[in-house]
């Protein structure tokens, strides 16, 4: 079982934050009541006529040129074919030979090193009405009494993401995702939000003998809706195959549902094809052309990537502290603080924890104060430092007053204290001096409870390990 390598390609809908919708002037919505949002066009009345976006093709050329595709000089719009009822039309509007985006890649750092993921293309369409299935398992059509139909997200647009199947791991397409999400959001295009459906997945699956490059059968995983459940439900039909395999069977190219509550994958339909959808050129919307000026002004717009500042942090804080500093949207301030001279791993630590508990926007923070503070940590009583940073994102917060509620570090008031507590743990004492040394947390730990946080952390603890030591 262990001789199969995983091959895995998905595909990424994007919704993008557009006021209007793709192809008419309805507003854009999320949570109003059903059927709200519509007109004669996103409902496809007789003789109304799709207008396009204009800034839905420029942020697709935008996301294009920050991945390093090709932007095509002449991209056409097509009718993809297909019946069922989110589709009022009856056929959806996007692309097919002729993408905006063509090529490209994302270089997704990891704890083994760097791995390039190629694009296959990323292409402009809208998205289909939301269907809500009442009966079934959590919202899915697999067992439900009935569905109904809200019209309001049909026509949002959709820019859809296709990778190669480059990536060969439940992880590393977590990884992927992630990556691919934050350079989305930093855009400026979309805000993403697996739980709203405004960034949704699916996965290409197969698997085939470790060293072989053959592509073998493929199965698609649909609209998961998370990065936890889209690991999950990759690692379950990658083993789902290893089985059928071993057990002499062919795999058969499905589309599935996974189920996360129960890890359990269920069969929905077989997988289409392009020659399925039966694409010709949409007639009623003419070739867009991108002039060189766009091209410039949106190269112009274009942040670092962050990619290359995960790669820039890992070497100083390590992988997984450099991946939760980029994905939250912290490392712009971590850097600032840094540079005013807060030590890189403390700072680091208050902005995953401290920081993002209290629930403060970055930029709303002044990293000349707030290094200050996380400079002086030690030297400050416990509820001063929280206090000053359920402050930091405030007009008026300043360092100097929280600074002045300093600890207590008289070691003549400490000392008393610490030989109580120590005479009180003798069971942990003697578990310290025969190795346990992970134990002077525990002791430092009762020194602040006594002194209600109020004594210097490090002073304690210097004070601790040297009784505990004699």
């Amino acid at each position: 079982m262990s001789s199969w390598e995983p091959v895995i390609g998905l595909e990424i809908h994007v919704q993008l934050k557009t006021r209007t919708k793709m192809f008419c002037r309805c507003e854009t919505s999320f949570g109003l009541e059903p059927n709200t949002r519509t007109c004669p066009v996103c409902l496809s009345h007789p003789g109304a006529l799709p207008v396009a976006n204009a800034q839905a093709i420029e942020w697709t050329i935008k996301f294009g040129l920050a991945v390093g595709c090709k932007v095509a000089a002449r991209a056409l719009f097509a009718r993809k074919n297909y019946f069922y009822q989110d589709l009022p039309k009856g056929y959806q509007i996007s692309q097919f030979e002729a993408p905006l985006c063509v090529g490209g890649h994302l270089v997704v750092p990891g704890p083994e090193g760097e791995r390039e993921i190629r694009l296959n293309r990323a292409h402009l369409e809208e998205d289909a009405a939301k269907t809500i299935h009442v009966g079934g398992v959590e919202g899915r059509i697999v067992g439900a009494e009935h569905s109904l139909v809200d019209f309001n997200r049909g026509g949002t647009p959709l820019m859809e993401i296709v990778t190669e199947p480059d990536i060969h791991s439940a992880e590393e397409a977590k990884r992927f995702l992630q990556l691919l999400r934050q350079t989305v959001v930093e855009l400026g295009i979309s805000d993403a939000e697996m739980e709203k459906g405004t960034l949704r997945c699916d996965a290409n699956i197969s698997v085939r003998p470790a060293g072989a490059s053959e592509l073998r059968t493929r199965c698609e995983l649909k609209n998961m809706n998370s990065f936890n459940f889209i690991g999950r439900g990759i690692e379950a039909e990658i083993e789902r195959q290893k089985k059928v395999y071993a057990s002499g069977g062919e795999v058969k190219q499905e589309t599935y549902d996974f189920d996360a509550a129960s890890g359990t994958l269920t069969a929905h339909r077989s997988k289409e094809e392009a020659q399925d959808y039966r694409y010709f050129p949409e007639p009623d919307l003419v070739p867009y052309e991108p002039g060189p000026e766009l091209i410039e002004r949106l190269k112009a717009e274009i942040p670092e990537s962050p990619g290359v500042r995960l790669a820039r942090l890992e070497s100083v804080l390590g992988y997984e502290t450099a991946l939760k500093l980029v994905m939250g949207g912290l490392d712009g301030l971590y850097e600032k603080l840094v540079g005013e001279g807060a030590e890189a791993k403390a700072v680091a630590n208050v902005l995953m924890n401290e920081l993002t508990a209290a629930g403060i926007e970055p930029a709303a923070v002044n990293p000349s104060e707030l290094a200050k503070v996380i400079k002086e940590r030690s030297n400050m009583q416990r509820a001063a430092f929280t206090d000053a940073i359920a402050a930091s994102g405030t007009d008026s917060f300043a360092a100097i007053d929280f600074i002045s509620r300093g600890a207590i570090s008289d070691t003549s008031e400490l000392e008393p204290l610490i030989e109580r507590i120590l005479a009180a743990n003798p069971g942990q004492v003697e578990q310290y001096r025969g190795g346990k040394e992970g134990l002077l947390g525990f002791f430092v730990g009762q020194v602040m409870k006594e002194t209600g946080g109020k004594a210097n952390a490090k002073v304690v603890s210097e004070l601790v390990r040297a009784k505990l030591c004699s």
